[in-house]
């Protein structure tokens, strides 16, 4: 049982940004992206890790850019750690860095929703759309949407996204960069949903973030199509009119809600029941994902 979690990093030399999860440096010409162990729920970072959590999320993106490498270009370098800086070479981020090409971020969230889940469930069943799209009447909680739907949200640095309409995108960035952006967002979504549907997953919806490179090429950046950034839903337990079980932090946020967490920091202390079930329960995506064993069990 792992019961080690990596909650920061240190390297020595280069300015360091921190996320919820990721510690960035700034290798000059490039990002170092690292996927450290915190885990959020409520947008709150709890004060214990999920050991491999990390790692899980590098290396399913990793299986992601490489499988979706011909349909868009991406921000990945190498993920090998003799490419990087001697300073930056250490056993603890073997398997959850990234090296990456610098890119300007473009400020929208693309979400691609499959299925009726979330928010989006929340809002149907006030006024049956989904972002002020209206969707047909007698659908129920995590049923299936005839085809999926885009739905932008602003990036938010502190607190909550906010849903926008894709005319609204389309005055922030362009209508042309809007198209874009919405084309391929929902194109990659198809094509992954496809592929997971082989692997006994669902990916009821996903959020994509996109950047222009020194070219002005659009580039998927961040994370991809992992269990933090969508909802994975394994299909033989998939039954729409309830809450479906899923491959990411359900554990956690069911404890917190069982403790009537107050959703405002700082949070509890995870129990190792918890922290153990929630490790094993994101490695079982990878492992259904990709058809692997994970490299560090």
């Amino acid at each position: 049982m792992k019961t080690t979690a990596l909650l920061t990093t240190s390297i020595e030399g280069y300015p360091k940004k921190s996320g919820k999860v990721r510690d960035i440096y700034d290798m000059g010409n490039e990002l170092l992206i690292i996927a450290t162990d915190r885990i959020s729920a409520f947008d709150v970072v709890m004060p214990n890790g999920i050991p491999d959590k990390g790692r899980v999320l590098t290396q399913i993106s990793l299986f992601w850019f490489e499988k979706l490498k011909d349909m868009t270009p991406n921000h990945l370098i190498s993920a090998n750690i003799a490419d990087l800086p001697a300073a930056a070479q250490s056993e603890e981020i073997e398997g959850r860095f990234m090296l990456c090409r610098k890119a300007k971020v473009v400020p929208i969230e693309c979400v691609v929703r499959g299925y009726l889940a979330g928010s989006g469930w929340k809002e149907y069943s006030k006024s049956r759309t989904v972002c002020g799209a209206p969707l047909p009447r007698g659908l129920k909680q995590g049923s299936k949407l005839a085809e999926p739907i885009f739905t932008p949200s602003t990036k938010a640095d502190v607190g909550h996204d906010e849903n926008i309409s894709f005319e609204q995108m389309s005055q922030t960035v362009g209508a042309d960069l809007a198209g874009q952006m919405r084309d391929k967002s929902l194109a990659v979504y198809t094509a992954a949903a496809e592929y997971a549907a082989t692997r006994s997953i669902i990916i009821a919806d996903t959020k994509f973030e996109w950047g222009l490179d020194e070219t002005g090429r659009l580039i998927l950046i961040d994370e991809v199509l992992t269990p933090d950034s969508s909802r994975f839903w394994p299909a033989d337990d998939y039954k729409p009119g309830k809450d479906q079980p899923s491959f990411d932090k359900q554990f956690v946020r069911d404890y917190l809600d069982e403790i009537e967490f107050d959703r405002t920091p700082p949070g509890p202390i995870l129990p190792a029941q918890i922290v153990q079930q929630t490790r094993q329960k994101y490695i079982e995506a990878f492992t259904m994902l990709t058809g692997k064993p994970f490299p560090w069990e």
